[in-house]
């Protein structure tokens, strides 16, 4: 349990005995574009800690962003990491500025409001990683990508596999695939080495599917299960795939990996263990649809390992979190979308 977010930043920013071992083998620096959202700050602190407990503290991670918020700046700088205020989508800004590194985290995305203006979504998912690629194509990149590319699938299906046809619903899905094919553009071209990284859904306890069907339970406000089912993961698992999918990037073919938790978790049973840990009934609305969006992780999990925190445990510690007052980001993963318009 945490009793605030610095105790919630320490646990995401403990690194595990493999990344530890794993990251001994970067070749150069490491460059995180996108720095200041949701996940960034965490990543940089993970890989700060890891690289210096693996004794590379030659190699320098910078941590890209706007940095609207000086304080979140500061908080990493005094944690080691170089942080550089650069406005990627400024078309006066100059991408050779920024600094050479052998290993890019790209975590720049526009999801929100991408129904209302499509154009914007396509500048940020599927241009930026052209020059990105142009930009550093001797490096490994693992590129956070959505399992939104995949279509809704029946809820028995187990969800999609890596290996599994593409289906993007909406503006946004699409251009988080025009992303992955223009990272796989410069992979097949230039010999750039990429990971793309489709991920859903994050667990941070200030966001997160748990956190938006939590706070309506504990607010006695009905949770809908039109969209029945869900998968969800720890963000600190989520992070250190990440960083450990920088050594298995490839030219050529991309390596693709879905990431997510092993469970095809219920809406209505997630409401129902809520209601558990608070001690009232949930209120439902709703019927299960027979889809949802849903991938298949096993992939993932054979590679690096299952999530060291289980679905039950989170559960806990997100309803801990709530009841204790601690804060939420004000930002709702809309996991409930079904027509791809966010």
């Amino acid at each position: 349990m945490f009793t605030n977010e610095a105790a919630l930043e320490e646990r995401l920013a403990t690194p595990t005995p493999a990344l530890i071992t794993d990251l001994t083998h970067l070749e150069g620096d490491l460059l995180i574009l996108g720095a200041g959202g949701k996940m960034g700050p965490s990543l940089c602190r993970l890989a700060r800690r890891a690289l210096d407990t693996a004794g590379r503290p030659d190699i320098t991670v910078y941590a890209v962003s706007r940095w609207s918020d000086p304080a979140a700046a500061q908080q990493l700088e005094a944690a080691g990491i170089s942080t550089v205020a650069f406005d990627l989508m400024d078309p006066a800004a100059d991408l050779a500025s920024l600094p050479d590194a052998g290993n890019i985290v790209f975590m720049v995305g526009a999801k929100f409001g991408s129904a209302g203006a499509p154009s914007h979504a396509w500048a940020v998912n599927a241009a930026m990683p052209d020059r990105v690629a142009r930009r550093w194509p001797h490096a490994r990149i693992a590129a956070f990508s959505t399992g939104n590319v995949y279509p809704l699938v029946p809820a028995s299906s187990g969800g999609c596999t890596e290996n599994d046809p593409v289906g993007p619903v909406g503006e946004y899905a699409m251009s988080c695939l025009g992303r992955e094919r223009i990272f796989a553009h410069a992979a097949l071209t230039h010999g750039t080495k990429i990971a793309n990284i489709r991920l859903n859904y994050a667990v941070d306890l200030r966001y997160g599917v748990l956190a938006d069907i939590a706070h309506r339970v504990q607010a006695g406000e009905p949770v809908d299960i039109t969209t029945g089912h869900a998968n969800v993961v720890w963000q600190g698992y989520a992070n250190q795939v990440a960083l450990r999918s920088l050594l298995h990037a490839t030219d050529n073919e991309p390596f693709t990996l879905n990431l997510t938790g092993p469970e095809t978790a219920s809406v209505r049973r997630l409401a129902h263990w809520f209601g558990e840990q608070f001690g009232k009934d949930p209120l439902i609305t709703g019927e299960e649809a027979p889809t949802a969006l849903l991938s298949d992780a096993s992939r993932c999990h054979a590679l690096f390992g299952y999530p060291d925190v289980t679905l039950r445990t989170l559960v806990e510690w997100q309803a801990d979190w709530l009841r204790r007052g601690l804060p939420l980001s004000g930002k709702p993963t809309k996991f409930q979308v079904r027509d791809g318009r966010f």
